[in-house]
């Protein structure tokens, strides 16, 4: 199949690397310096835990064309982002399309792509299961032994479906179909800003801010009052698991916390290196109108996820 992703950061690079490693025909569209480093060196990416490198030679272009055809396009990019490049992907004649990231209006964006695209657009949202950082003209890639996407539509079923699995056959990748993505991505803005803002506490230091249990019960405190805001707006969080964990299991949730942030892992995970200071910005900006609307108390939460005044707007 022809692949197209459309964003060369650490996670469109892997995405790359496991669909050309099952044999799709792939493209990269980047710009700058990572441009040239896809040109002169193919993808590169350093595997963290699995102590290897691997390189791909992929086609590489730096712009999308409205004439360029591709059978899927993968847009990997942070959430601030994605509003720049949806008039481009409109414009093109490609029909299948998978936003890949945090995201906190799906809906949107998929009304957008369908009502200016020439042709009929089929839109799917998903997120990958990994981590990592740029390093000397290469990716470092922080992961499993088999990262997971879970993907889908915004409450429906994907018609077109096999088209992904097409694409997926022949690698080393585990997809996880959810019909209700935009209550997944809902839900995984609740459980990421709470938690992203720990390193803040203590100018990211997280083996000191792991020995705050205060800290760490706000954030389970921030955790809950985030889900009861999606449940009085009327959404489901998902997975439930989630809310069983905040609620009924808050010692183990506390004791997994404590050791997430002494570990090289969750030192990754929660620094701006899984999620940057601009889309954290952006992330909260949307869920604070989700709670204005919602009209319920969240002491803990705002305490933890203060907006900078240089928000994104």
């Amino acid at each position: 199949m022809k692949v197209l992703i459309y964003g060369a950061g650490v996670l469109g690079s892997y995405l790359a690397h496991v669909l050309a490693s099952g044999g799709n025909e792939v493209t990269m569209l980047a710009r700058g310096k990572r441009l040239e480093e896809l040109r002169n060196d193919g993808n590169v990416i350093r595997h963290y835990f699995q102590l290897h490198t691997t390189v791909d030679r992929v086609n590489v272009v730096n712009i999308l064309r409205p004439e360029d055809v591709y059978d899927l396009i993968f847009v990997v990019m942070k959430y601030p982002d994605f509003q720049a490049v949806l008039p481009v992907l409109a414009a093109n004649q490609s029909r299948h399309i998978v936003i890949v990231g945090n995201n906190a209006s799906p809906g949107e964006m998929r009304d957008y792509l369908q009502a200016n695209s020439p042709v009929e657009k089929k839109v799917a949202f998903a997120f990958q299961m990994n981590a990592g950082w740029r390093e000397n003209g290469r990716m470092v890639s922080v992961r499993g032994p088999k990262v997971q996407m879970v993907i889908g539509g915004l409450g429906e079923k994907l018609s077109w479906r096999p088209v992904i699995d097409q694409a997926f056959a022949k690698a080393k990748y585990k997809l996880t179909y959810n019909d209700s993505m935009d209550l997944w991505l809902k839900s995984h803005m609740v459980m990421i800003l709470p938690m992203n803002s720990i390193g803040s506490s203590y100018d990211g230091d997280l083996r000191k801010a792991a020995k705050d249990s205060k800290l760490l019960y706000q954030v389970i405190d921030a955790l809950d009052e985030g889900f009861q805001v999606l449940e009085t707006l009327g959404f489901t969080v998902t997975p439930a698991s989630q809310v069983q964990w905040v609620r009924n299991k808050r010692k183990v949730l506390y004791a997994e916390l404590k050791i997430l942030l002494l570990t090289s892992v969750g030192r990754i995970l929660l620094s701006d290196k899984a999620v940057g200071a601009d889309e954290m910005s952006a992330l909260l900006v949307a869920f604070n109108e989700l709670k204005q609307q919602a009209e319920i108390p969240t002491p803990n939460w705002d305490q933890l996820t203060k907006v900078p005044p240089t928000a994104y707007t």
